[in-house]
């Protein structure tokens, strides 16, 4: 084993609650280890990565992951720190979003090697789509007690917690298929340790419960969990204004995907590098000195923003990213304005004033439609002036005509005008 994976997940700030016997076991052999999420989506978001960062680590310590991708749970829906049940998924969905999950997880493990560790995916449906209720009911539900269920966090908090909907008979089974996951994998796959986030300890241990009694107390399999990951506020980590940010770039552009990591604060800085990249411990230790020693540079931000970036997208995607928040923050050109697609364009000019006008007035001096079209300037005077004076811009190039045609060949992806006022007052026209 090249690296200890418990000492790798503790500075790493990635280590929640771990069973006894858990380290000795990894340390003693190479183990088969998995993870599951549920394809409630077709993308991850980044509530998702500090997960399947375990995954990559425990590969690269020598184990082999598996991540499970729950087909059949995710029929259901797990009440861990959920205050109500979800809508069910239909099974073309389901399909769907688990290929694309697998798409993504494939950036972060390797499936393809011919080493005893490769990753595997597996998927849930596939051994209990024809498990019958009475098959289940006597193969695992007269295992484990309805005391023993009853007393799981996840159980209590919606029966007596702030969230009191009750609890439907569907979620309440839902530890017993988790647990089931787990015995099937054991028993197939020599899988003897299950990782998670930590609000899945009352799952997880119920896997380990349901193994025992099954097989026997000398069978002996392991719960490991990381933390859940919140902002140095205590709010909950990936959420912004406009909800979660997604691992696809058409849910969530590489250009803001790169801006969330870049403004995030000092404290979570800090945290998040050890947590969301691969940089060895001595990489980040000279970063976060380097960082606490002239914190106006944010070299821990970028550093971060630009591991994640890369890891979840490309290279290619990064320097786009970069190119397209040096448009409203620094130098650019024309070229670089036009070599953006739609969705990034709207995401960098999101929240800066905005206007509309009729494709018919194409054609027309820029006075007139930034004057009487478009509000840019109060009047024609004023916009006369800042021209003479190298104050306006159109496409981040400079107008030395005050009343020079604005054209069809102007427009950005065919609709678009940015018009700059100054340094920093920028207007984004829709033609339409």
């Amino acid at each position: 084993m090249t690296k200890n994976f418990v000492e790798e997940l503790k500075w790493r700030g990635m280590l929640a609650q771990i069973m006894p016997g858990t380290e000795e076991l990894l340390q003693r052999e190479m183990v088969t280890a998995y993870l599951g999420t549920d394809p409630t989506a077709d993308s991850l978001h980044i509530g998702h990565l500090c997960g399947i960062m375990m995954l990559r680590h425990l590969q690269r310590c020598g184990h082999k992951p598996i991540i499970l991708v729950g087909g059949a749970t995710g029929m259901i829906g797990d009440p861990s720190g959920k205050s109500q049940e979800r809508n069910l998924l239909d099974d073309k969905t389901l399909y769907h979003n688990q290929e694309c999950i697998k798409r993504q997880v494939a950036k972060f493990l390797d499936f393809d090697s011919n080493e005893a560790n490769a990753a595997e995916m597996v998927n849930n449906y596939d051994w209990m789509k024809d498990f019958t209720f009475l098959d289940f009911a006597r193969v695992v539900g007269k295992h484990i007690t309805v005391n023993y269920m009853m007393a799981k966090d996840s159980v209590q908090q919606r029966l007596n917690g702030t969230a009191r909907d009750g609890l439907s008979f569907t979620e309440f089974t839902y530890q017993l298929l988790q647990g089931y996951d787990f015995l099937y994998l054991y028993e197939h796959k020599g899988c003897k340790l299950q990782l998670g986030g930590n609000d899945q300890w009352g799952n997880m241990t119920t896997g380990t419960e349901l193994i025992r009694r099954t097989l026997g107390s000398e069978v002996e399999t392991y719960a490991l969990t990381c933390p859940l990951i919140t902002k140095a506020d205590g709010k909950k980590f990936g959420k912004t204004e406009s909800g979660n940010i997604w691992l696809d770039p058409n849910r969530t552009t590489p250009y803001k995907f790169y801006q969330f990591w870049l403004n995030v604060s000092d404290d979570d800085a800090e945290r998040y590098i050890k947590i969301f990249t691969s940089l060895d411990k001595d990489t980040i230790d000279a970063l976060v000195e380097e960082h606490r020693q002239d914190p106006g540079r944010r070299m821990l931000q970028k550093r971060l923003a630009e591991e994640v970036t890369v890891m979840v997208h490309s290279r290619e995607a990064l320097d786009m990213a970069i190119e397209a928040s040096n448009i409203l923050f620094g130098k650019s050109t024309k070229d670089s304005l036009q070599r953006l697609d739609e969705h990034t364009l709207l995401d960098i000019f999101e929240g800066v004033p905005g206007f509309e006008i009729s494709a018919d007035r194409i054609g027309q001096p820029a006075v007139e439609l930034f004057t009487q079209d478009a509000a840019v300037f109060a009047s024609k005077g004023e916009m006369r002036k800042l021209v003479q004076g190298g104050g306006v811009s159109l496409n981040k190039e400079k107008l030395s005509v005050f009343d020079r045609p604005v054209t069809v060949d102007d427009l950005i992806d065919g609709k678009y005008l940015l018009v700059q006022r100054g340094k920093k007052n920028y207007y984004l026209i829709t033609v339409k």
